[in-house]
């Protein structure tokens, strides 16, 4: 178990420019002051490291106050060529071992870890140098002895092996979807052919997700080069595109898109085939730059705090022996792997394309049927997508796809029709449910994230206020947990987590001494249903009496303005996904009956820990808290005590794996004053993984 005021341990940071990334910054200096540790930062990535002197400073709990909202990093990046030379490594180890670092985190590509690992490998012998040299003694070098390092990666192209989801792709997702949603308004209007092009040098990630998020008609990525003759294929698509109505096309290319001879395709190339063969009116758009800007969004966020503090729990726990790790994203876990090997896999894919080895790329990286879909619940963001998935998969495998309108009420009275692939086009972006149900709101974290930034941002500019805000939910804590999480709330009160007076107490009193520091502000949220006796009013009129003199609060009960709005990349990609995902289980089910004349049929498509998996069921029933239609366990509830230490409130917590199960029911423990009897689990994995 892992209590404040520990022996010493200093973490520091090395980073390059990404949305996301001041997320990760921030965790990992709360979370090692936390923990007892003295942090610094190393402004200007490696080349400070290099330099030391000022670019080396100790970091405080209030310089990384306001900075979640930021794109890029705070602290600064840049290129290094001194670093990739031994003699810039001997300057910075020298300047690591007078301050008496022996730590080091690191955020970047796999260039940047790259060097970290070898950085680490070559340690003893900088030290032997410098040693010799006179410019360390003997004591210095003993005390030194090891480095241990952690990484996280940021990239927003997606490219390093190992995880699922790198620091600052989503937020890139969203200018680039952006940008689309844009355009292609003017495309209908004027019946033009798009071409967007977007980064991707080696990897086709972002062009790949951007194509399904928007419907695109073609996608060229660098790791799937397309077939011989692809320009006549091209063209009898978009053709036919336009004969069934379409009134736009849009196509996709990543910037390292290439031909199966090596040779370029770039947007301009694809412009002229265009016009030439089919006479259409195109433009051209590169993105650029812009791509890597900007707000980053509540996934990114959540996503570098996870990071941040796993990578803090990782030096913690390291010994001399400990090779370095990467800490990575497997579905919704957050896991350690060994860095050197997820770089060497990273490597051998650019190996594999430049070779023309495609399919060693990738692996690096019936009957007529009748098939009904039915929106049923709130609608929400991204259940377009995963009909438009469904259908323009069911039809692929040759099935008549019909559409029921408005949910089991449609149903009921045989509101079910037809629909073809032309009637989804255009569904990705768009938000609701085109099918129809029966309910009206939705709960949208990236909306009430961005709210309750703008919010803190008003409380930024106007000192000594508190919000207190009610999110949507009905019984589940899961948004306001990770709004919380993402917007840096003070305090989140949700039914699984109980409270009661005391806690609200100690809440306030958090507040109070908050008041008494540079960070004068304060950001609480409540689920709408979390507590029947302690609500938004009361806390608001609690808050107000016990804050007088010292704060002033403001109340904002969101309601329906979470509903709604175009979906994001993200839901947009899982939609589409689920939606195919389902069809074909659905036609292999299909096919069991007529095979074997019964087969189970009912499950439940989700994510689970790190894949999508369906579940029957009758397996379900055990596992659901029908009066208040929640699961019994959840396992975002693991990542609430992240948002209290990041808070800043004095807490215990303990990262043991055999603790786990322990997490749901004793989180509340955290909140109190007196001393959890079984302490609550930061994160769910501390042990190097070797998948």
């Amino acid at each position: 178990m892992y209590e404040p005021s520990v022996s010493p341990v200093n973490p520091m940071f090395v980073c390059l420019c990404l949305s996301g990334m001041n997320a990760a910054v921030r965790a990992t200096v709360r979370v090692g002051l936390y923990t007892g540790a003295k942090v610094y930062f190393v402004h200007e990535g490696y080349q400070g490291l290099v330099d030391g002197g000022e670019n080396i400073k100790l970091a405080t709990w209030e310089s990384v106050s306001m900075m979640l909202q930021l794109g890029g990093t705070v602290i600064g990046s840049a290129r290094c060529m001194d670093f990739r030379a031994r003699e810039g490594r001997m300057k910075a180890a020298l300047n690591l071992v007078k301050l008496g670092i022996t730590n080091l985190c690191v955020i970047g590509g796999d260039g940047s870890l790259t060097g970290a690992n070898q950085f680490r490998t070559e340690w003893s012998t900088l030290l032997v140098d410098l040693v010799k040299a006179g410019k360390i003694s003997d004591d210095e070098a003993k005390t030194s002895s090891h480095l241990n390092i952690v990484g996280m990666v940021g990239s927003i192209d997606n490219d390093f092996c190992g995880t699922d989801m790198t620091i600052g792709t989503d937020s890139a997702l969203h200018r680039i979807i952006e940008v689309v949603d844009a355009i292609t308004t003017t495309a209908q209007s004027h019946q033009r052919t798009f071409i967007l092009e977007v980064m991707g040098r080696h990897c086709g990630y972002l062009a790949l997700v951007t194509a399904l998020a928007c419907g695109a008609d073609w996608v060229f990525i660098p790791e799937m080069p397309p077939d011989e003759g692809w320009e006549g294929h091209l063209c009898r698509r978009l053709a036919d595109q336009r004969a069934r109505g379409c009134r736009l096309n849009v196509i996709i290319v990543a910037e390292g898109a290439m031909g199966r001879d090596g040779k370029p395709i770039g947007s301009e190339d694809i412009k002229k085939l265009v016009e030439k063969n089919l006479g259409f009116d195109t433009r051209t758009t590169v993105l650029g730059h812009v791509q890597r800007g900007g707000t980053p969004s509540a996934f990114d966020r959540i996503l570098g705090s996870r990071m941040g503090v796993e990578a803090v729990m990782a030096l913690l726990e390291a010994t001399p022996e400990t090779p370095a790790c990467v800490v990575s994203l497997s579905g919704n876990q957050a896991v350690r792997l060994p860095l050197i090997e997820c770089v060497q896999v990273t490597k051998d894919v650019t190996t594999a394309m430049a070779e023309n080895r495609w399919e060693d790329a990738i692996k690096l990286r019936g009957n007529n049927i009748n098939v009904a879909i039915v929106n049923v619940g709130a609608p929400c963001a991204g259940m377009n997508a995963a009909v438009r998935s469904a259908v323009r998969i069911g039809i692929i495998q040759g099935h008549n796809m019909l559409a029921v309108y408005d949910g089991f009420e449609g149903l009921a009275h045989g509101n079910i029709k037809p629909i073809t692939w032309t009637g989804v086009s255009g569904w990705t972006g768009k938000g609701g449910s085109e099918l129809g149900t029966k309910r009206y709101y939705i709960i949208s974290l990236l909306l009430l994230s961005l709210y309750c930034q703008l919010i803190k941002q008003s409380a930024a500019g106007t000192k000594r206020r508190v919000f207190i805000i009610e999110t949507m939910g009905g019984y589940c804590g899961y948004l306001a947990t990770m709004a919380g999480l993402a917007a840096g709330a003070d305090a989140a009160y949700i039914y699984e987590d109980k409270f009661g007076i005391r806690d609200l107490e100690m809440n306030v009193e958090h507040l109070v001494q908050k008041m008494k520091t540079d960070v004068k502000r304060g950001l609480i949220l409540r689920n709408e249903n979390c507590n029947a006796n302690y609500t938004t009013d009361f806390i608001f009129a609690l808050y107000s009496e016990e804050g007088k003199g010292v704060f002033d609060c403001r109340k904002n009960i969101l309601g329906h303005m979470q509903q709604g709005g175009t979906p994001t990349p993200f839901d947009r990609n899982f939609g589409t996904k689920m939606g195919s995902k389902a069809v074909l289980w659905l036609t292999d089910k299909l096919k069991e009956v007529y095979r074997h004349g019964k087969t189970d049929s009912a499950c439940v498509l989700g994510m689970r820990k790190r894949a999508l998996t369906f579940q029957p069921l009758a397996e379900l029933i055990e596992q659901t808290d029908f009066e208040h239609r929640i699961p019994k366990t959840s396992w975002w509830l693991k990542l609430r005590p992240i948002m209290k230490i990041l808070a800043k409130y004095n807490i215990s917590l303990d990262t043991s794996e055999e603790l786990t199960q322990h997490s749901e029911a004793n989180c509340h423990d955290m909140q109190r004053r007196d001393p959890p009897k079984v302490p609550c689990v930061l994160t769910s994995h501390t042990h190097l993984s070797n998948e």
